[in-house]
Protein backbone atom coordinates (compact mmCIF):
# COMPACT_ATOMS: atom_id res chain seq x y z
CA UNK A 1 0.00 0.00 0.00
CA UNK A 2 1.03 3.91 -0.65
CA UNK A 3 1.32 6.38 1.37
CA UNK A 4 -1.78 7.89 -0.08
CA UNK A 5 -4.25 4.52 0.76
CA UNK A 6 -2.88 4.19 4.18
CA UNK A 7 -4.02 7.88 4.54
CA UNK A 8 -7.54 7.20 2.87
CA UNK A 9 -7.87 3.80 4.99
CA UNK A 10 -6.84 5.51 8.42
CA UNK A 11 -8.99 8.73 7.52
CA UNK A 12 -12.12 6.30 6.31
CA UNK A 13 -11.47 4.41 9.65
CA UNK A 14 -11.09 7.20 12.33
CA UNK A 15 -14.32 8.50 10.49
CA UNK A 16 -16.49 5.33 10.66
CA UNK A 17 -14.85 4.90 14.36
CA UNK A 18 -15.69 8.62 15.69
CA UNK A 19 -19.25 8.88 14.53
CA UNK A 20 -19.89 5.15 15.63
CA UNK A 21 -18.62 6.06 19.38
CA UNK A 22 -20.24 9.19 19.46
CA UNK A 23 -23.60 8.23 19.15
CA UNK A 24 -23.31 5.66 21.68
CA UNK A 25 -23.83 8.28 24.34
CA UNK A 26 -27.19 8.95 23.09
CA UNK A 27 -28.26 5.68 22.99
CA UNK A 28 -26.43 3.88 26.46
CA UNK A 29 -27.52 8.01 27.89
CA UNK A 30 -31.34 7.16 26.89
CA UNK A 31 -31.38 10.20 24.90
CA UNK A 32 -35.03 11.58 23.64
CA UNK A 33 -34.32 11.58 20.15
CA UNK A 34 -32.37 7.72 20.29
CA UNK A 35 -35.54 6.72 22.21
CA UNK A 36 -37.75 8.24 20.25
CA UNK A 37 -36.17 6.68 16.94
CA UNK A 38 -36.31 3.23 18.52
CA UNK A 39 -40.22 3.41 19.97
CA UNK A 40 -40.87 4.59 16.74
CA UNK A 41 -39.37 1.28 15.30
CA UNK A 42 -41.16 -0.99 18.00
CA UNK A 43 -37.40 -1.83 19.91
CA UNK A 44 -36.91 0.64 22.16
CA UNK A 45 -35.39 -0.22 24.62
CA UNK A 46 -33.49 -3.16 23.69
CA UNK A 47 -33.21 -2.30 20.09
CA UNK A 48 -31.69 0.78 20.75
CA UNK A 49 -28.93 -0.86 23.63
CA UNK A 50 -28.50 -3.63 20.99
CA UNK A 51 -27.30 -1.61 18.42
CA UNK A 52 -25.47 0.15 20.30
CA UNK A 53 -23.37 -2.52 21.54
CA UNK A 54 -22.76 -3.59 17.74
CA UNK A 55 -21.65 -0.40 17.33
CA UNK A 56 -19.18 -0.12 20.18
CA UNK A 57 -17.85 -3.71 18.99
CA UNK A 58 -17.67 -2.47 15.44
CA UNK A 59 -16.11 0.82 16.39
CA UNK A 60 -13.29 -0.70 18.32
CA UNK A 61 -12.56 -3.28 15.86
CA UNK A 62 -12.21 -0.66 12.74
CA UNK A 63 -9.51 0.84 14.98
CA UNK A 64 -7.01 -2.29 14.75
CA UNK A 65 -5.58 -2.85 11.35
CA UNK A 66 -5.68 -6.32 11.56
CA UNK A 67 -9.77 -6.41 12.33
CA UNK A 68 -11.01 -3.63 10.72
CA UNK A 69 -12.22 -5.47 7.89
CA UNK A 70 -14.65 -7.31 10.49
CA UNK A 71 -15.47 -3.81 11.96
CA UNK A 72 -16.28 -2.18 8.85
CA UNK A 73 -18.80 -5.51 7.98
CA UNK A 74 -20.54 -4.97 11.47
CA UNK A 75 -20.68 -1.24 11.07
CA UNK A 76 -22.16 -1.44 7.23
CA UNK A 77 -24.79 -3.90 8.36
CA UNK A 78 -25.87 -1.85 11.43
CA UNK A 79 -26.02 1.70 9.17
CA UNK A 80 -27.22 -0.43 6.19
CA UNK A 81 -30.05 -0.98 8.81
CA UNK A 82 -30.35 2.37 10.04
CA UNK A 83 -30.60 3.47 6.21
CA UNK A 84 -33.28 1.15 5.15
CA UNK A 85 -35.00 2.22 8.41
CA UNK A 86 -34.89 6.08 7.73
CA UNK A 87 -35.98 5.64 4.28
CA UNK A 88 -38.73 3.56 5.25
CA UNK A 89 -40.55 4.61 8.36
CA UNK A 90 -38.19 7.57 10.24
CA UNK A 91 -38.23 9.40 7.26
CA UNK A 92 -34.85 11.89 6.43
CA UNK A 93 -35.25 14.23 8.91
CA UNK A 94 -35.80 12.97 12.98
CA UNK A 95 -37.34 15.28 14.86
CA UNK A 96 -36.24 18.78 12.95
CA UNK A 97 -32.46 17.83 12.91
CA UNK A 98 -32.83 18.30 8.79
CA UNK A 99 -30.99 15.03 7.98
CA UNK A 100 -28.18 15.04 10.68
CA UNK A 101 -28.87 11.62 11.73
CA UNK A 102 -29.21 10.05 7.90
CA UNK A 103 -26.14 11.98 6.93
CA UNK A 104 -23.77 10.61 9.70
CA UNK A 105 -25.14 6.77 8.80
CA UNK A 106 -24.38 7.22 5.29
CA UNK A 107 -20.81 9.29 6.39
CA UNK A 108 -20.33 5.92 8.06
CA UNK A 109 -22.10 2.94 5.42
CA UNK A 110 -19.47 4.64 2.77
CA UNK A 111 -16.14 4.42 5.16
CA UNK A 112 -17.07 0.89 5.73
CA UNK A 113 -17.04 0.30 1.93
CA UNK A 114 -13.86 1.87 1.58
CA UNK A 115 -12.19 0.03 4.61
CA UNK A 116 -13.28 -3.13 3.15
CA UNK A 117 -12.22 -2.38 -0.20
CA UNK A 118 -8.90 -1.34 0.67
CA UNK A 119 -8.67 -3.92 3.23
CA UNK A 120 -9.63 -6.73 0.99
CA UNK A 121 -6.43 -8.76 0.80
CA UNK A 122 -7.10 -9.79 4.44
CA UNK A 123 -10.53 -10.87 3.62
CA UNK A 124 -10.87 -12.38 0.18
CA UNK A 125 -8.76 -15.45 0.68
CA UNK A 126 -11.38 -16.10 3.69
CA UNK A 127 -14.41 -15.57 1.60
CA UNK A 128 -13.17 -17.12 -1.98
CA UNK A 129 -12.34 -19.90 0.23
CA UNK A 130 -15.97 -21.01 1.23
CA UNK A 131 -18.82 -20.85 -1.32
CA UNK A 132 -21.89 -22.56 -1.14
CA UNK A 133 -21.39 -24.89 -3.12
CA UNK A 134 -18.12 -26.27 -1.82
CA UNK A 135 -19.90 -26.67 1.36
CA UNK A 136 -23.02 -28.71 -0.41
CA UNK A 137 -20.65 -31.06 -2.47
CA UNK A 138 -19.06 -31.91 0.58
CA UNK A 139 -21.71 -32.41 3.26
CA UNK A 140 -23.22 -34.36 0.11
CA UNK A 141 -20.14 -36.66 0.03
CA UNK A 142 -19.89 -37.39 3.66
CA UNK A 143 -23.60 -38.24 3.45
CA UNK A 144 -22.90 -41.07 0.59
CA UNK A 145 -19.82 -42.29 2.42
CA UNK A 146 -21.95 -42.85 5.52
CA UNK A 147 -18.91 -41.08 7.68
CA UNK A 148 -21.83 -39.17 9.66
CA UNK A 149 -22.72 -42.08 11.20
Amino acid sequence: MNNLTIYILWAARLAAAIILLQTLYFKFGAQAESVYIFAKLGVEPWGRIGSGIVELIASILILFPRTSWIGAVLGLGVMLGAIGAHLTILGIDILGDGGYLFALGVIVALSCVVILVLTRQQWLPIVSGFTFTQSVVKSESVRRSGAHE
